[in-house]
């Protein structure tokens, strides 16, 4: 990528710090999906634009030309390996050293694998400096009594509470998260003397506002050692805000306990991918080392050192007791299970696209095995093999975990409890989503009746007081009633969430055939086929998912099947009225940030009134004033949401759908199930979310060895296929 920076500063050199970091992230992250210069100016032509008045388009496209050349060899030119400079964590994070120097250590508070650029966890020390003077007063003043410390250190993030932020132009003022949190005498004076040795985690009597929106007020966890937890609730509530505050050390936990928080990819260099993996290892990787030093030193003396001897000794023993020997053992069945093959796991990191350094970053995690491993979204960067290793690899967990996810099957699967965070509160619930969503239900029926009930007995008082209120022989009874009516708890009406409801366009039928591919073949480079064979015919009525391991050509054939890419053999035919709405992964990644979604829409579809806008959003439930926020300030699923607006505003009658699920939540998704279903146009979707597949699939299509085929039992046989291979590989081994 070096290349592609000195090119950018060169060719715009008034070009921003926010706007470069934005057009080298889309660059980086794109480079294995851009086919022709045409989608590399589709992706960033637009922000090239607004920083260079004076260029004209075709200056621009020869810019894009020139880029693609540089990225892809097989497009005629060389590419250049990222040096980026990325922080790596290479081990869980003690929170008692940090605390002894926050002040020269905040670099070292960061979020595991955090961007240098990404200011997202800055302190602010004049708050945090009168904070802590607030708190020694407090302490002065009452030293038997339970104290409330204040921190008023702040996260700066152009994303909202819900994360999920992303490139797109300027990016969006600034918001900032910050929390407070109440803690006992006790507890204080104990983790003064390191003393407390607890295991469980208890963050109790805290606040966490964005900017001036109240997430959470009054709230708690408490986090049991050994025990898997799944944070839910609506996309934009907070949820990742909430693990930031958590392993950043906002929110305090014990300073013993270990934290890592995997949210971002591993930074790129000549490091073997299993390599990667065992450096996490400290004490490990430290011994090692030592070792090495030492043999050096006496193969250079020619003559063994007593003490020299005596410390390789001891080394020895204590790689003996720490089984370091098994460590490459465990660390290569961890990337196995996400999907690196043998030869994989010995190529450097470098090599390697965002989403598989995200799964080594997941990778990582998993071997460090730290006391407290928090998760955001862990299954988005992974295919359907990767996802049943992972449910059966967390089943046995040894620490304890807290893990967002809007994979339904996977919250079924994994945890032991799930917390919902709703109405500035969590509450807690033990089992799996399923039984949550039970007891949930019968709870909320529950309390829709308590308060029923009391409405109807208050109403009855009332009556009785209305009644003899003036009758001098019943001035007693009525005024017991009254003071009864004061003594009832005010029981509050139930709040129940907004259903989110999604609406494609309506479509006129087309005769067939609609869509057809026969014996179609396709290669990037020349005698290395992609897929071979294909044959898929689809309607208005078909309801496709294709399933598959990464790379093994399902964007490919999406494409192939828009006509986006010419196949090397055989015929692709599309009726003539078909309109393709497309989703791709990156749909997402690709909005303007810095305009709101109304804004948006208008520069994508020019001419129409506001309220046509505003109708489409409001069917995708971007409603009110979420319809004028930035773009950059809504959660991942508030994007997504947008991006579906956008792309049905072209009224399509085929929708093809590359990952939509991404950054949903489980509402969504359902909303997302019933509009696939509702729809009178052709659908073709590629998800590893099990319950969308299950809920509008009926043909299921697999990529894999370089063809497609169709597999008669559905979803059902296909898990078969996929658990048999994952216990064989796991027999060989």
């Amino acid at each position: 990528m070096a290349a592609c920076q000195d090119l950018i500063k060169s060719e715009f050199p008034k070009i921003d710090d926010d706007l470069y970091q934005y057009v080298e992230g889309i660059l980086e992250n794109g480079v294995e999906d851009f086919e022709d210069s045409a989608e590399v100016y589709d992706a960033i032509g637009e922000v090239l634009h607004e920083v260079a008045d004076e260029k004209s388009e075709k200056e621009i496209r020869d810019i894009c030309n020139q880029l693609l050349r540089i990225m892809r060899p097989d497009k005629g030119g060389g590419g250049e390996a990222n040096d980026g400079s990325n922080k790596v964590l290479n081990a869980p994070v003690h929170l008692a050293s940090m605390a002894a120097n926050l002040e020269n250590n905040v670099d070292d508070i960061k979020s595991i694998w955090v961007m240098q650029r990404d200011d997202s966890l800055k302190v602010d020390q004049k708050k945090l400096e009168k904070a802590e003077a607030k708190l020694a007063a407090k302490q002065e003043r009452r030293a038997e009594q339970l104290v409330t410390s204040r921190s008023t250190t702040t996260m700066t993030s152009s994303a909202g509470p819900g994360g999920g932020g992303g490139g797109g132009g300027a990016p969006p003022p600034l918001q900032a998260a910050t929390a407070s949190q109440a803690t006992s005498k006790k507890e204080a004076k104990m983790e003064a003397k390191g003393a407390n040795r607890t295991q469980d985690i208890r963050i109790e009597n805290f606040d966490v506002a964005f900017g001036e929106r109240v997430l959470l007020q009054a709230a708690d966890i408490v986090l049991a050692y050994g025990r898997r937890y799944g944070l839910v609730g609506r996309n934009g509530i907070g949820k990742t805000t909430l693990l930031r505050m958590i392993s950043c050390g906002q929110l305090r936990i014990p300073s013993h306990i270990s934290v890592l928080h995997v949210e971002q990819e591993v930074v790129g260099d000549d490091t073997p991918a299993l390599d990667s993996v065992l450096e996490c290892d400290l004490v490990r990787h430290n011994l090692i080392k030592r070792e090495q030093e030492i043999n050096a030193l006496i193969n250079n003396n020619k003559t063994a050192d007593v003490s020299l001897t005596s410390e390789l000794s001891d080394i020895y023993q204590q790689l003996l007791l720490i089984e370091a020997d098994k460590a490459p053992a465990r660390g290569s069945v961890i990337l196995a299970g996400l999907g690196f093959t043998p030869e994989m796991q010995t190529r450097p990191t470098r090599q390697f696209s965002g989403g598989w350094r995200m799964r080594l970053a997941l990778a990582r995690a998993l071997f460090s095995r730290p006391d407290l491993l928090l998760l955001d979204e862990p299954t988005n960067m992974l295919d359907m093999k990767a996802i049943i290793w992972l449910e059966t690899y967390l089943q046995n967990w040894p620490t304890t975990l807290l893990v967002v996810s809007h994979d339904r099957h996977f919250l079924d699967t994994v945890p032991t409890d799930i917390l919902h965070l709703h109405s500035q509160r969590i509450d807690a619930y033990r089992g799996n989503y399923d039984n949550f969503a039970k007891t949930k239900e019968e709870k909320l029926r529950n309390q829709q009746r308590e308060w029923e009930a009391q409405q109807q007995h208050r109403a009855h008082v009332q009556e009785f007081i209305d009644r003899f209120r003036y009758n001098a022989n019943r001035a007693s009874s009525v005024q017991s009633k009254i003071k009864m009516l004061e003594r009832l708890p005010e029981l509050k009406n139930v709040e129940k969430e907004v259903e989110v409801v999604l609406k494609f366009p309506e479509t006129e039928p087309l005769s067939p055939p609609i869509l057809q591919l026969n014996e179609v073949c396709f290669s990037y480079v020349k005698g290395k086929p992609i897929l071979t064979n294909v044959n898929l015919g689809a309607t208005l009525e078909s309801r496709i998912c294709i399933v598959g391991d990464n790379g093994a050509g399902k964007t490919t054939l999406l494409k192939l099947i828009m006509g986006l890419l010419t196949p090397s053999s055989g015929d692709q035919h599309t009726h003539r009225a078909v309109k393709f709405g497309y989703f791709s992964q990156h749909h997402v990644d690709q909005l303007a940030m810095h305009v709101s979604s109304v804004e948006l829409l208008q520069q994508t579809y020019p001419g129409k009134p506001v309220e046509e806008y505003r109708r489409q959003l409001g069917a995708f439930g971007v409603s009110g004033d979420l319809a004028l926020q930035t773009v950059g300030s809504l959660s991942g699923g508030q994007k997504s949401r947008v991006a579906f607006a956008r792309m049905c505003m072209a009224s399509p009658n085929f929708l093809v759908l590359d990952e939509p699920t991404n950054h949903l939540d489980i509402e969504t998704i359902e909303a997302l199930g019933k509009a696939i279903n509702k729809y009178n146009g052709g659908v073709i979707l590629v998800s590893h979310d099990e319950r969308l597949i299950r809920m509008v699939c009926k043909e299921l299509w697999v990529c894999g060895g370089g063809t497609v085929q169709s597999v008669e039992g559905g979803f059902d046989e296909y898990r078969r296929i996929v658990e048999r291979e994952l216990a064989e590989s796991q027999n060989n081994k």
